[in-house]
């Protein structure tokens, strides 16, 4: 089968560009049609200032909300990024093979560290190098696709880059991933910003619907979501980014075109009151689901427990092998492992 790996950053409260961009196709297309993992990367959400406690509040709430979503751990893998030492011990290899104008040429970066200086912090070298962990996730798994919102692809490629530089240097380690972005809604835009991403880690509240806001807060948001000058409702993207953030949010909803849709309505407040609806509705099971599981916390420990012993064991050879390929000499158990092994074969 096909293997897939995807991951949320706790750094913040997940939103419905999350859930558009990546989550629902992950539990409705993935899982099923894949060997599938999914991971809370919370060794990502060190990379800039942060409160331990919240970020493992964060953690368990995004594992809590991936199962809310779908995800069925029968069908496919749910874990948390640290509990699999692989990760970490790939990156450091990893780093040795990527380059330094590669790092800094990472859009995300660059957008980041800009922030990071205008609020006076120093930019944390984990900042600039956490897209070859980000590889690391990915390349430890033989990852065929990597479903992922357009602003990831960039990272993606950085994988693809690294995983044929060491394959050609020391050796074939690695399969080649691709990134497979979704078809409509592949990046939901802030509301009040909507030449931003809708992120999770913004201030800007207004402009984000989380997912666990109460269905009120929702339609507040949607209904005062900023627009463009004009009164038709017309899709076009890049003249009018408010109201083709509206239409395509509508559009991912319920199954519909953006375009298609502009045809439908008069009025921008009829296109936002329509679209409030309709992420209430898409968004009412999960979090029915969501409260399900927060009543039974064994539950989401066992499957993330489960979850981190299996991925470390899918894990485990290929960094293994990454690590003889690289010139890394065996640990001394290894060896004698390896010795015996082999006397016992002759």
């Amino acid at each position: 089968m096909t293997r897939v790996f995807s991951g949320v950053k706790p750094t913040g409260h997940l939103t419905l560009g999350n859930y558009l961009g990546a989550m629902r196709r992950w539990a409705a297309v993935d899982q099923h049609q894949a060997d599938a993992l999914f991971c809370v990367v919370d060794l990502h959400a060190l990379t800039v200032e942060h409160d331990p406690a919240r970020v493992r509040r964060l953690s368990r709430q995004a594992a809590t909300l991936l199962l809310a979503t779908g995800l069925d751990p029968q069908l496919c893998t749910v874990f948390v990024q640290s509990h699999v030492d692989e990760h970490a011990r790939l990156s450091y290899l990893l780093e040795c093979v990527a380059t330094d104008g590669e790092m800094r040429r990472m859009i995300q970066y660059k957008e980041k560290a800009a922030r990071e200086r205008e609020r006076g912090g120093s930019v944390r070298l984990s900042l600039l190098t956490y897209p070859v962990l980000m590889a690391a996730d990915i390349l430890a798994y033989g990852t065929d696709e990597v479903p992922v919102g357009d602003d990831q692809a960039q990272h993606v490629e950085l994988a693809r880059d690294v995983a044929v530089r060491f394959n050609q240097r020391y050796g074939h380690t690695f399969v080649v991933p691709r990134a497979t972005p979704p078809k409509v809604a592949a990046r939901v835009m802030n509301l009040q910003e909507p030449l931003s991403k809708m992120g999770k880690s913004d201030d800007t509240g207004p402009g984000i619907v989380y997912l666990l806001d109460e269905p009120d807060v929702m339609r507040k948001k949607i209904m005062r979501a900023v627009t463009d000058s004009g009164r038709d409702v017309v899709y076009d993207r890049a003249a009018r980014p408010g109201l083709a953030n509206l239409l395509e949010i509508l559009a991912a909803c319920t199954g519909g075109n953006p375009e298609a849709l502009s045809g439908v309505y008069e009025s921008y407040g009829a296109l936002k009151k329509d679209t409030a609806e309709a992420v209430v509705e898409v968004l009412r099971p999960v979090q029915e689901r969501h409260k399900e599981l927060c009543a039974d916390p064994g539950y989401v420990e066992r499957v993330l427990r489960d979850g981190a012993q299996k991925a470390r064991a899918m894990a485990r050879p290929t960094v293994d092998a990454a690590y003889r390929a690289i010139g890394l000499l065996p640990a001394a158990a290894d060896i004698s492992e390896t010795v015996m092994g082999a006397a016992a074969a002759g």
